[in-house]
């Protein structure tokens, strides 16, 4: 079958190749569910990973499949397989179990494994394919009402654990109330995360470079959202005009970011930190005053990566409540679409700052 590939390590190596059709057999005790993938977006992760700068192929192999935000329909399921049917659709979680603790007792996105498995990324192919075979543990359904933008599922993700990481977190503080919220970022993560984060009732300010008006902002905007260019105003210059935020998510991939949360966030304040940045920027910050206002305020800082089923299930959940809240603002965000895996070199085109695209994905096969 056909699927989109790279050789981890070698820049610009991504291309169509021809891979064997993934069996029933590997998924062991009947557990297997085949999936047509009808749509797979891609985003800076698969941008890095053609560039050379990380991933790995599954053992044995030299060449990695690449989609991490998959989204198709069962075609067939084993012989153990009692939530899932055939036509069902669904979305396929990333992060494996490597063998911590956290492996074995279900929480696969915090594994404390230096070697770690991930969908597309890591030691296993990824979605930008025909056909998956996958066990049904890892397949989350997603209801026909949301088929158009189920391909947002995965990015949704990110904001629903940092939220649920906030919540674990601040249960130490009994009666956090947050009201004041900060996204930095409107990007498909930021403006994800804007939502996720109105339709949980915050007053929520979106930080992105580029001045308004232009999509990302009247996207924010149609929320309730406020949106400011870093450009005008600084995160820091914000805080101090309007008062600090109690919570921050960082979703730039810009890292001096987030020492500048540190300084923005007010005390009993969490600052999310989403973005991997791979780079070695160095930037000066007043280390005694942060660290000073963080031990007298009660701040917290916390890195998120992948997602555990429990933010799967809550992204299906959240995005349902905004298709009916907001009624075609989810599809606003698909804005550059290709058609079939043979035009994979325009997706890395449609990436580009140049096209100013908020989420660039392939369709593969018909709904």
């Amino acid at each position: 079958m056909k699927a989109i590939a790279v050789r981890p390590g070698q820049p610009n190596s991504v291309h169509l190749a021809e891979v064997p059709t993934p069996s029933m057999a590997s998924i062991p005790d009947g557990r297997g569910v085949r999936v047509r993938m009808l749509r797979v977006g891609i985003d800076g992760t698969d941008k890095e990973i053609n560039e050379g700068l990380y991933g790995a192929p599954p053992p044995g192999e030299e060449i990695l499949v690449i989609g991490h935000e998959g989204f198709g329909r069962v075609e067939e399921v084993g012989s153990e397989v009692s939530d899932l049917s055939p036509d069902d659709y669904v979305v396929p979680m990333v992060r494996r179990p490597g063998g911590s603790l956290y492996d074995r007792i279900g929480f696969p996105d915090l594994s404390t494994d230096e070697t770690y498995y991930e969908r597309g990324i890591n030691f296993l192919h990824g979605y930008l394919a025909e056909e998956v075979v996958d066990d049904a543990s890892y397949l989350v359904k997603v209801p026909p009402s949301l088929k158009e933008v189920g391909v947002l599922v995965e990015p949704t993700t990110v904001a629903e654990k940092g939220w649920r990481q906030a919540v674990e977190i601040q249960r130490r503080l009994r009666l956090w109330r947050p009201q004041r919220t900060a996204v930095l970022g409107a990007g498909t993560i930021g403006l994800l995360a804007t939502l996720i984060f109105r339709l949980r009732g915050f007053d929520v300010t979106t930080f992105a470079r580029t001045k308004k008006p232009y999509l990302n902002t009247d996207l924010a905007e149609a929320v309730g959202a406020r949106y400011y260019s870093t450009q005008e105003i600084s995160l820091l210059e914000a805080a101090n005009r309007e008062g600090p935020f109690d919570m921050i998510l960082e979703a730039t991939g810009y890292s001096p970011l987030a020492f500048e949360a540190m300084e923005a966030v007010g005390k009993n304040g969490i600052i999310i930190l989403s973005s991997v940045t791979g780079g070695d920027r160095k930037v000066e910050v007043p280390a005694d005053r942060i660290n000073l206002e963080f031990v007298l305020g009660n701040k917290v800082a916390v890195g998120i990566v992948s997602a555990g089923r429990d933010d799967f299930e809550a992204a299906v959940r959240d995005l349902a409540h905004a298709e009916a809240a907001y009624p075609g603002w989810l599809k606003r965000l698909l804005t550059h679409a290709v058609q079939g895996l043979e035009n994979y070199p325009l997706l890395f085109n449609d990436l580009t700052e140049e096209k100013e695209a908020i989420k660039v994905y392939c369709d593969i096969a018909e709904f």
